[in-house]
């Protein structure tokens, strides 16, 4: 009885020519959207939810149809009593939702859904117009601290036609703690200087608003020296924010920061010494000269490749692995330009036990996955989503994942839902008529390296200005996107500009960052700048990495760390297999390397980590070590004022102020029958203090 009332509802005329005024996908699968119903948290998770499953922000319409009219029996979707669908009475909150309640009763778009119901349930043409853009209004604009903002969402269609989609839009700040915007579209600024970029997104489309919210109050006066463009460029957009820099960082601090950044290491007692009494004005850039030149510059450096090209024991063997990895090393002591890295990588062929980056093909093994990897190692774009469904945040689609994915195939490529054939095209670029002849992968390593693709030079400057300065331009520097833009544009651009013309050499591009006065910015604020962690007014507190920290624990204490199955490796950095064992390196967020993510390394703090350097038998060890270095200055050094400034020079890279002096003296001088195990308290203290722990 049923299926004849719908029968006879879907074949009569008044419902027919109802039916005719609904598109699903341009519809109906807005307001699920707007709702979140086909969200990776709620229906649109690979899963589902509760039995129902809708694709991720509506990537396949078909799919999703076919779920609401055809599956549960036929109960989601009910035209003969429209409200009595299951769609209504959850999404309403009638009948239990996990979801809660979603769709306001009675109100526009449950009306919209009932109607469609009561007509039948019309697909509607597959080739009516679609969504191929939209327009955010305001797209810009100078706000005040805790100011409001409306924005208007307008989708263009592909007719021409354009239709006011603001009450289905999605909407999402990159920097709440700036600019927060809520579900409706009101953009919200906060009490933090600086810029924030809110996303619209509809129906696979995106657009942007951006806002600057300066800091209220006179104008800041900056006062500071430019050295490069680099300061020029910065210091023009802190002018527009109305922030002032912090002043330059004394030498014991540029010292201890230019040595961890560029080697990994401490430099000694005896280089600090002999630095800080260097009174040459150009001793800045001669210490950077020499460290380039240093083998440890090479291995902190191949470590942080190696951990993005995933340098991995476990699917290489032993001895693959470490050819791999030392290719990565000897490209980078070489100074090997970037560019010519990339390509012998993307196109490496020959013996896996010959040739080092052939071991990258088989580490990654899929081409979909390569090409997601390539694209995220080399371009900065995360397109591993697009393999499903339309990025969520971006422009990329699946067309474009297998554009990618098509240049590391040796055959044909077929997109997983049209069926069509996908031709091997970069992302951005028009797809050919057909696959290019022979070696795919060499078109996709020029087109890489021409001087004018647009990711490139730019990404590979972003990661060198993360590694040095503590965050991107763009952060995540892995997830270029138009929702995520650069916090500075015009300084990437610079930057990028400068590593083309410099043909991709990347000690030039770090001598060019280290020799402005950003990089040598103090980490002390000032009255304008103590909120602002985006614009490099000043320097930041950095984590080291783990591999870096536990170098710095031994080189401090005068012991080095054994590793097993590692003869001959003496620092931690110099570990090509991530997966030699070492509790330290896994408690301080050392990467598996099972993906290309920066996001691999963690670094945020955790109360295990501090118990660890607080407690830890291994570091006591160290400490009180009869070859180490608090037995070794004990011995040295019967003076304790010369005891106490050594301590500081070794753990610090600076002699003790007057106060710490003093403070250190009564400690030694409180147990003169036990000197040594008060120096190993006063070693321990130093060492568990915030200006060791972090680079600064």
């Amino acid at each position: 009885m049923r299926f004849c009332l719908t029968l006879l509802i879907i074949t009569s005329p008044s419902v027919a020519s109802a039916a005719d005024a609904f598109h699903f996908e341009n519809d109906i699968l807005p307001i699920l959207g707007r709702y979140g119903c086909n969200s990776s948290g709620c229906h649109g998770k690979a899963e589902g939810q509760g039995g129902f499953k809708l694709s991720v922000f509506a990537s396949d319409p078909e799919a999703d149809y076919n779920t609401l009219i055809k599956e549960g029996r036929g109960r989601r979707t009910f035209p003969a009593a429209p409200d009595e669908s299951l769609l209504l009475r959850k999404g309403t909150g009638r009948l239990a939702h996990g979801g809660g309640t979603k769709l306001p009763y009675g109100e526009e778009d449950y009306r919209l859904i009932r109607a469609w119901i009561a007509a039948g349930m019309p697909f509607g043409a597959h080739d009516a117009p679609h969504v191929v853009s939209l327009r955010v209004e305001p797209r810009e604009r100078v706000m005040g601290q805790m100011a409001t903002q409306q924005l208007k969402v307008t989708a263009k269609y592909s007719d021409g036609a354009e239709k006011d989609v603001t009450r289905h839009a999605r909407f999402q700040s990159n920097s709440d703690a700036i600019a927060s915007v809520a579900a409706t579209g009101l953009v919200t600024t906060r009490d933090v200087p600086g810029e924030a970029t809110v996303m619209a997104a509809y129906l696979g489309e995106v657009g942007i608003f951006s806002v600057m919210v300066p800091r209220p109050g006179e104008i800041a006066k900056n006062t500071q020296p430019q050295f490069n463009f680099i300061d020029k460029l910065v210091d023009a957009k802190l002018a527009k924010l109305n922030v002032a820099p912090s002043g330059l960082c004394d030498d014991a601090e540029f010292l201890r920061r230019v040595f961890l950044d560029l080697t990994g290491t401490l430099p000694t007692a005896d280089e600090a010494r002999k630095y800080l009494a260097d009174t040459s004005k150009d001793k800045r850039a001669k210490l950077v000269a020499s460290l380039l030149e240093r083998p440890e510059f090479a291995d902190l450096w191949a470590m942080r490749w190696a951990d993005l090209l995933r340098v991995d024991r476990q699917p290489l063997g032993h001895q693959r692995a470490h050819l791999y990895y030392k290719w990565i090393r000897d490209s980078i002591s070489t100074n090997k330009p970037f560019d010519e890295f990339a390509r012998e990588l993307i196109t490496a062929e020959g013996p896996v036990n010959e040739v080092g980056p052939v071991n990258f093909f088989k580490v990654v093994t899929k081409p979909g996955e390569v090409a997601g990897t390539v694209s995220q190692v080399f371009l900065g774009i995360r397109i591993a989503c697009a393999e499903c469904h339309h990025h969520p945040f971006d422009r990329w689609k699946q067309s474009d994942y297998y554009g990618m994915t098509a240049f590391f195939t040796t055959g044909g490529t077929t997109h997983p839902r049209t069926n069509k054939p996908v031709y091997a095209h970069p992302l951005g670029g028009e797809m050919p008529a057909e696959n290019p002849l022979g070696d795919r992968r060499v078109p996709l390593a020029d087109w890489m390296t021409k001087p004018d693709n647009p990711f490139f030079a730019r990404n590979l400057s972003n990661r060198v200005w993360a590694w040095l300065l503590g965050r991107g331009l763009v952060d995540p520097v892995d997830d270029v996107r138009a929702t995520n833009p650069p916090s500075n544009p015009e300084l990437l651009d610079a930057l990028a500009k400068f590593n083309i013309e410099n043909k991709y050499d990347v000690r030039k591009l770090i001598v060019a960052i280290t020799a402005s006065r950003v990089y040598q910015t103090s980490v002390t604020p000032n009255a304008t700048n103590e909120k602002d962690e985006r614009n490099f007014s000043r320097a930041y507190f950095k984590r080291p990495d783990a591999e870096v920290l536990l170098d710095m624990l031994c080189q401090s204490l005068g012991v080095p760390e054994k590793f097993q199955g590692s003869p001959g490796v003496t620092r931690a950095v110099q570990l090509w297999d991530s997966k030699a064992r070492s509790d330290f390196l896994k408690l301080f967020g050392r990467p598996n390397r099972v993906t290309a993510c920066e996001c691999e390394r963690t670094k945020e703090p955790s109360v295990s980590q501090v118990l660890n350097l607080l407690n830890s038998t291994d570091i006591q060890a160290k400490l009180t070590h009869e070859s180490g270095t608090v037995a070794r200055l004990v011995r040295e050094q019967k003076d304790d004022t010369k005891l106490v400034e050594e301590l500081y020079l070794t753990f610090f890279s600076r002699m003790p102020t007057a106060d710490e002096k003093t403070v250190g003296l009564k400690h030694l001088q409180k147990y003169p029958a036990n000197r040594r195990a008060a120096t190993e308290d006063l070693a321990w203290a130093l060492l568990n203090s915030t200006e060791f722990l972090f680079n600064h």
